[in-house]
């Protein structure tokens, strides 16, 4: 299971810090736990790799934006180590600290086979001249290291995704068609157990063709909802259920439609007011953990719109009675 990382809490900043005041803490914290001033103390060696990742994350907009909106373990899911450090400039970053030319840390970038899971495994390397692998290119020039800037990847794209209940419920496999080059290209495409209504699933490599190979590919997830049911502002799963005037007013049990095609039983008790809420516990979509989220009743009383004699008559009466 990926671990969860607080890229906030690491570089000890808010979840609503401007990009100025995460600059100013990553900056603080990098020169505090330098290897440089810290030779052989490994604890400070991973402090000094975590507040690097933290601030790959929180200084990109949209991978901050993606972080808050996912949570650490599911952005982890969909964003490796290599997706990390995409763009993040370590020339300029660690120029802007002041580190580099005669008697400072080399700042490697490992291109050995430990790939980028190994990021950092010869980033304090000090004997060695090596290129840059992944993110970008360089070289030494004398007692130089010069960033060369890689090329560009092409657009990312976004396309809605519009899954079944059951799908989400269970989780699937959906084979999804684009147009490529003017070419088909199928894609399979795994929808996770319990993944939420405008999430998106990330396609690597499956985006626009740019000079230095193809963007992203989001699908964005649209759950298509049988009639009467619908996502409330927080999120929830409701469904209206119409009764008439009297079962509100004596109570009732009616029959409520499950998202998984089940029928469910509720009971409306004596009193209940119009658009009132009820749980339905475990009865709606699966959460990351497994458990299934609950499902709301929004109980809406019917009026009619003509009435028969014998029905006024009753209203009247009812009127008379204070009702």
């Amino acid at each position: 299971m990926t671990q969860s990382k607080d890229y906030y809490k690491i570089l000890g900043v808010s979840k609503d810090a401007s990009p100025e005041e995460i600059k100013k803490a990553f900056r603080k914290l990098a020169l505090k736990y330098h290897p440089d001033k810290n030779k052989g103390n490994k604890e400070a060696e991973e402090k000094f790799k975590e507040i690097n990742e933290a601030y790959a994350v929180l200084s990109d907009p949209k991978k901050r934006k993606e972080y808050d909106a996912f949570g650490s373990q599911e952005f982890h899911r969909h964003y490796s180590q290599e997706d990390i450090f995409k763009n993040f400039d370590f020339s300029s970053i660690f120029q802007d600290l002041g580190i580099g030319g005669e008697g400072f840390t080399r700042i490697i970038f490992s291109s050995g086979g430990g790939g980028m899971g190994s990021i950092f495994d010869d980033l304090f390397s000090t004997h060695g001249r090596r290129e840059y692998g992944g993110a970008g290119r360089g070289y030494t020039h004398g007692d130089r290291f010069v960033y060369q800037q890689p090329q560009p990847k092409g657009q990312d794209v976004i396309l809605d995704l519009y899954v079944t209940p059951q799908e989400v419920i269970n989780g699937d496999k959906k084979i999804i068609s684009l147009q490529t080059g003017g070419f088909p290209e199928k894609i399979s495409v795994t929808i996770p157990r319990g993944i939420s209504q405008g999430k998106k699933i990330r396609v690597p490599g499956k985006g626009v063709q740019g000079p230095g190979g193809r963007g992203d590919l989001y699908l964005r997830i649209n759950i298509s909802l049988p009639p009467g049911f619908y996502f409330d502002k927080d999120g929830n799963l409701v469904y209206d259920k119409y009764i008439r005037f009297s079962e509100a007013c004596l109570g009732t049990r009616v029959d409520v439609p499950g998202i998984d095609g089940t029928t469910l039983k509720l009971k409306i008790p004596s009193g209940t007011r119009c658009g009132q809420k009820m749980r339905l516990r475990g009865k709606g979509f699966p959460s990351g953990s497994g458990a299934r989220n609950d499902l709301f009743v929004r109980v809406m009383v019917e009026v009619p719109k003509t009435l028969t004699k014998e029905q006024k008559k009753v209203i009247e009466e009812l009127k008379k009675a204070g009702l």
